[in-house]
């Protein structure tokens, strides 16, 4: 079983790239603000 399944049975992988990518975009706006702030 690839770990990069083109097609996966159901929308699990997706799912899961969605919230990689909300939880990515998080990190970066707290870091981005940590920087930022006095």
């Amino acid at each position: 079983m690839p770990v990069l399944e083109p097609d996966p049975p159901d929308g699990r992988k997706k799912l899961l790239v969605v919230l990689g990518a909300m939880l990515g975009i998080t990190v970066v706006i707290a870091l981005a603000a940590t920087v930022i702030a006095p």
